[in-house]
């Protein structure tokens, strides 16, 4: 990886953290082991045009984030798509990043199951000339599929230890009253015991 002189290499995560489990922990330290990241940014989402709307609110989300990734002094968490009115969308994030970081390395972070729909989102080019993408590694999702599509040449792949974790996995456990200690960090599920979340099992992605 060669970066620009003066610049840092800098990974950008997203997604709805509803809630953040072990598994994006897990991919944001092995993406910034691999490919040798100064930082990690962790960037929740506000309101997600191809997302169901019945999320928990952004401001819950964002504190489990905060306390998911407070122990890790290369993780840092974003409030730029959550403090944005209306739809957010990944090419507006990478453009504020870079307008903010005009000398880093960006890398978008984010796992099979959405690299594989990038052709779907807004200024789906532009997205991938702000950043490199990283498509973490996730059991069910043939990556094969970016070759086919054109994709493979703006795509790194990321392995990762197969851990098949799913926020909406963790949300029916908590609806279901059954455990899920070991899948999200304690910090986090005692928080949403707190404030009472998901206990109507419902299933935004």
């Amino acid at each position: 990886m060669q970066l620009r002189e003066g610049s840092g290499a800098v990974g950008i995560m997203g997604g709805s953290f509803d809630p953040i489990h072990l598994g994006h922990l897990v991919t944001a330290e092995q993406a910034r082991a691999d490919l040798g990241l100064d930082e990690v940014v962790f960037v929740p989402a506000g309101s997600q045009p191809q997302k169901p709307q019945h999320t928990t609110p952004s401001e819950l989300r964002y504190l489990m984030t905060v306390l998911a990734t407070a122990a890790n002094p290369a993780f840092s968490v974003s409030r730029l798509e959550i403090d944005r009115e209306g739809p957010t969308y990944t090419v507006d994030t990478l453009r504020s990043m870079r307008q903010s970081r005009p000398n880093d390395q960006l890398f978008f972070i984010t796992g099979a199951d959405a690299i594989l729909n990038i052709l779907t989102w807004k200024d789906a080019k532009e997205c991938l000339e702000l950043a490199e993408f990283v498509a973490a590694t996730r059991p069910g999702y043939d990556l094969h599929r970016l070759e086919s599509e054109g994709l493979r040449e703006h795509v790194r792949i990321l392995d990762v230890p197969a851990l098949a974790i799913s926020s909406s996995d963790v949300r029916k456990r908590f609806a279901d009253d059954r455990p899920v200690r070991y899948l999200i960090p304690l910090e986090v599920e005692q928080f949403a015991r707190k404030y009472r979340l998901y206990r109507d099992g419902s299933d935004a992605a």
